[in-house]
């Protein structure tokens, strides 16, 4: 371990002696739950996820703010629990996401179903529930006002034609996006409501993740207050989400304290002008749990190339699919040996493809049996994990008030046959 350099008595060389500290620490602490569960590992902190919902709540606290947690993000049930103790609703894009938030105890109307491309059948699925709906085509919501007419509210989900995102994949408010209905479109949507004598309780949108930008956030606010004018009857207004957390070292993220003002005093003039006080909602995922979780695998071979050294780990595509899918970056440190000598690394995966995590990477000397982190994990891990090459999902781990928790078994080949059936030929 490498100490800084500088005036011992300063706050700055204190603090940062005390980082140090804490990192080893931490290390050690997960080296030894790898030796306890084996590898890969994905391991939560509550502390971290705790830290940014009291962020989060503390940036929006002059208004009435409802924060729903994208379960996308991370959806063991123990997360979900774990989000409502905070006093987290739930925002949810399927009908098994919707029974999951039940299971883990939250109420009905604490509940968002925000689907795109599903069935009427599944939107019926979650109306029996109890749940909030929010419809983002012309075809369900015709459907839907044809069925339920004032019996049911609605929300709606508007595209504000908006870029805003880290990556295309990630961007859903552009003209091109398949989400919501475009903000040019909306006369239509009036004619539908008045047809059906439709009950309109929210609007929504969601531009996309990753967004650095606060003014995107406030031009996006303004069209959804503009188009909100034309809806009497509405008890909240659904931003989304989308705000960016730091993946490298000297990363920027959302100046929430920055948006918080800003969309408040904006917020706070739309329901003066609207006449009474909404809500307003947050749907964040990445941003409460991004941070709180580690992916740790164990090295399985070095190997040189003629153009590369190589390091081939007990993972992949499978079960970290975020920087082949994406492009994303997950910083990675080498926590077995945290003194090392720095040398350059690609660290791929043992997936039968192309399967890298990291190109040219700066790490500690790197030896077969090594334990390495990646940094940023715990969104759109394990809930976009898969049994590819049919190999198993790893194990779940959760620390809570510095004590371990398993809350996922690794899985077996039984969970790989179960489900098929067999044919004799």
């Amino acid at each position: 371990m490498s100490f800084p350099k500088g005036d011992v008595n300063s706050p700055s060389f204190l603090i940062c002696i005390y980082s140090l500290m804490i990192s080893s620490e931490l290390q050690s602490r997960n080296i030894a739950l790898c030796h306890q569960y084996g590898t890969p590992l994905y391991i939560y902190d509550t502390s971290v996820m705790k830290r940014q919902y009291e962020k989060l709540t503390s940036a929006f606290s002059g208004v009435d703010v409802r924060i729903n947690y994208a379960s996308k993000a991370l959806n063991n049930l123990n997360v979900l629990k774990y989000m409502r103790s905070l006093g987290s609703c739930l925002d949810t894009v399927s009908i098994q996401e919707v029974w999951l938030g039940l299971k883990a105890g939250y109420a009905p109307k604490e509940i968002i179903y925000t689907p795109n491309s599903v069935s009427m059948e599944e939107i019926d699925m979650a109306v029996k529930e109890g749940v909030y709906i929010n419809i983002d085509n012309f075809s369900i919501l015709e459907q839907f006002g044809e069925k339920y007419g004032r019996s049911v509210p609605v929300c709606i989900r508007i595209n504000p034609h908006i870029m805003g995102g880290g990556n295309i994949n990630i961007s859903t408010g552009h003209i091109d996006s398949k989400f919501g209905i475009s903000i040019y479109q909306m006369r239509h949507v009036e004619r539908i409501v008045k047809t059906y004598n439709m009950h309109v309780n929210g609007l929504h949108m969601h531009t996309g993740s990753d967004i650095l930008d606060t003014d995107v956030f406030i031009r996006a606010a303004e069209i959804l207050f503009e188009q909100a004018e034309n809806f009497k009857e509405l008890e909240f207004l659904d931003f989304g989400s989308g705000f960016k957390v730091p993946y490298k070292p000297d990363d920027y993220s959302t100046d929430l304290k920055e948006l918080g003002e800003k969309l408040t005093e904006r917020f706070s003039a739309f329901c003066d002008r609207y006449g009474r006080k909404l809500q307003l909602w947050f749907e964040p995922g990445k941003f409460l749990v991004s941070e709180s979780g580690t992916f740790l695998v164990k090295v399985n071979v070095l190997k040189q190339t003629t153009s590369a050294v190589f390091v081939g780990v007990d993972s992949g595509l499978n079960h970290l699919i975020r920087p082949m899918l994406y492009n994303s970056y997950h910083h990675i440190t080498n926590i077995s040996n945290p003194s090392g000598k720095q040398r350059i690394y690609t660290v791929v995966g043992y997936i039968c493809e192309t399967d890298t995590f990291g190109w040219d990477r700066k790490l500690n000397e790197v030896r077969e049996g090594d334990i390495l982190a990646f940094s940023n994990a715990g969104a759109y891990g394990m809930t976009m994990a898969s049994n590819y090459n049919s190999r198993f999902r790893p194990a779940e781990v959760l620390i809570h008030e510095g004590k371990d928790y398993l809350i996922r078994e690794r899985e077996t080949m039984e969970d790989i046959l179960r489900g098929q059936v067999e044919v004799q030929f």
